[in-house]
């Protein structure tokens, strides 16, 4: 069965951390391309992290030199560890895995037909 599990969410105050887990439970081709998104309250959601299989990252400007991705592939868990949180990363955060019809990995949504329920984060100011 192909699902992704977020956990990890919570409320924490500005300049707080907190890592995001997703558990993957996907074919091996998507599993090679995963990412995190998110989408606040009454906005459009927007493509945080990308990870690929060689281990290339791309990031989002907004969270640059804050967040980063990682994979534990023993684990089949993919995270998100989030520093110097901002009130503007209030938001629901998804994972997501690589559609079987796309090449490449980019950080957009079409790129990605396999999603976690959510998981929340609000940073308080």
């Amino acid at each position: 069965q192909l699902q992704l599990v977020e956990s990890g969410g919570g409320s924490v105050q500005a300049g707080g951390s907190l890592t995001l887990s997703c558990e993957v439970s996907v074919n091996a081709y998507s599993r090679a391309c995963m990412a995190w998104f998110r989408q606040a309250q009454g906005k459009e959601r927007e493509g945080v992290a990308t990870i690929f299989s060689d281990g290339t990252t791309r990031y989002a400007d907004s969270v640059k030199g804050r967040f980063t991705i990682s994979q534990d592939s023993a684990k089949n868990t993919l995270y998100l560890q989030m520093n110097t949180l901002k009130p503007e990363d209030t938001a629901m955060y998804y994972c997501a895995a690589r559609k079987m019809s796309v090449v490449g990995c980019g950080l957009v949504e079409s790129t990605f037909g396999y999603w976690g329920q959510g998981t929340q984060v609000t940073v308080s100011s």
